[in-house]
C-alpha cells in the first residue's frame, strides 16, 4: 500500500486538491522555470513543442525530482529538515531555488491553518508532503495532484506568453493526464536513490531566463 491510510475520506481528497490547485495563493502564476526564455528564443513553438517539453520536465527535469521529494516527504517519520537541504541541492539555477523557496513559504502559513501542520519555512515539495501527510490519501494520488498542478501553471503561463488558446492548453493538459499518473506511481515507491534527471534543455533554459533583459515571469 502506497497511502498514508487504506480509507480516503471525501473530505480529505476535496482539501488536496483544494491545496494543489494552481489557484491556491503562493505567487505560482509568477513563475514558468524558464519557459519564457524557451518560448522567447525558439525551442517552444506551438502547442507540440509545448506538450513534448512538458513531458520531459515532468518525467526528466524539475518534476521528477519534486515528485520524489514529495513521496519521501509524505511518507511516516520523514526527516523534513533533512529533504528540505536535499530539494534545495536539487535547485540548478539561484531563481528556481528561490521560486521553490518562496511558494513553500507561502504554502506553509496557509496549509498550516487548513491542516494542522507545520508552518515553518520549507522548499515547496517538503511544505506539501509536510501537509498532505495529515491527509488519508495514497501518496501517488497526491503526488498526481502536485504534477497536475504544475503542468497546469506552466500552460498557463504558454497562453499568456503564445498564440496558445485555452481550448489548445487544456487538451495538452488532458494528454499530458497518462504520463503524469504514470509518473506519480513510480515516484511513490522511489528513494533517494531515484533522484536526478536529465532535462538539460530545461535547466539551460532557467539559467538563460535569468540573464533576459526584458521578462514576465520569475523565473
Amino acid at each position: 500500500m502506497d497511502g498514508l491510510s487504506a480509507i480516503p475520506t471525501e473530505a480529505d481528497r476535496l482539501l488536496a486538491v483544494q491545496l494543489l490547485s494552481p489557484a491556491f495563493p503562493t505567487g505560482a502564476f509568477a513563475y514558468a522555470q524558464g519557459l519564457e526564455w524557451a518560448m522567447e528564443e525558439g525551442p517552444v513553438q506551438g502547442g507540440a513543442m509545448l506538450a513534448g517539453w512538458l513531458s520531459d520536465v515532468l518525467e526528466h527535469g524539475a518534476g521528477w525530482s519534486d515528485a520524489v521529494i514529495l513521496s519521501l516527504a509524505l511518507r511516516p517519520g520523514a526527516d523534513h529538515d533533512a529533504l528540505d537541504d536535499l530539494a534545495r541541492a536539487m535547485c540548478l539555477g539561484s531563481e528556481r531555488l528561490t521560486e521553490t523557496l518562496e511558494q513553500g513559504v507561502a504554502f506553509s502559513a496557509l496549509a498550516a491553518a487548513l491542516t494542522g501542520s507545520d508552518a515553518r519555512p520549507a522548499t515547496l515539495p517538503v511544505a506539501v508532503g509536510r501537509a498532505c501527510s495529515t491527509l488519508t490519501l495514497p501518496r501517488t494520488e497526491v503526488i498526481a495532484l502536485y504534477l497536475h498542478g504544475q503542468a497546469l501553471n506552466l500552460i498557463q503561463a504558454a497562453v499568456r506568453f503564445m498564440p496558445l488558446g485555452q481550448a489548445e492548453g487544456q487538451g495538452i493538459l488532458a494528454a499530458l493526464a497518462p504520463r503524469i499518473l504514470q509518473i506519480a506511481a513510480r515516484a511513490a515507491a522511489a528513494s533517494e536513490a531515484d533522484l536526478g534527471g536529465c532535462a538539460i534543455g530545461a535547466e539551460i533554459a532557467q539559467a538563460r531566463h535569468e540573464t533576459m533583459t526584458t521578462r514576465i515571469f520569475r523565473t
